[in-house]
């Protein structure tokens, strides 16, 4: 099953893309909530090449590698890698008048629920377009 989800930034595409890849960027949007974080994040922005964002509590208690390979970088509009797990996910940027709109597809894991997948990424998603709003 394929999963949707989508933002809209108002910031210029060029920006977006930058902020969408750039690790010390990755680190100050890149959680679901208040209670977790991204402490570290390389990426190699190329086909075959290699991201890796850790992913941790804030209080220390748990985290993981979020870990993939990029199948397809074609700036500043599209983005694919496939996660360690085997499931895909693609990226579109698309600028419009004001913004640009991020959507992300993905493949669902069989572990959590739709619902529950889907909230946690648009959540990941919400907190990105607070991040570019607030930037100077």
């Amino acid at each position: 099953m394929k999963i949707s989800v989508s933002v809209w930034v108002k910031r210029p595409l060029a920006t977006v893309w930058q902020c969408w890849n750039t690790p010390a960027s990755i680190m100050a949007w890149n959680a679901a909530s208040e209670d977790w974080h991204t402490d570290s994040s390389r990426v190699d922005l190329r086909v075959g090449g290699r991201f890796c964002h850790h992913m941790a509590a804030r209080d220390g208690s748990i985290g993981f590698d979020f870990e993939g390979t990029f199948t397809a970088v074609d700036p500043p509009g599209l983005l694919d890698y496939v996660m360690d797990d085997g499931r895909e996910v693609q990226v579109r940027f698309r600028e419009g008048a004001g913004g640009t709109r991020v959507e992300e597809v993905f493949d669902a894991e069989s572990e959590h629920s739709e619902g529950m997948q889907r909230a946690g990424w648009q959540s990941i998603l919400n907190n990105f377009k607070r991040y570019m709003e607030s930037a100077p």
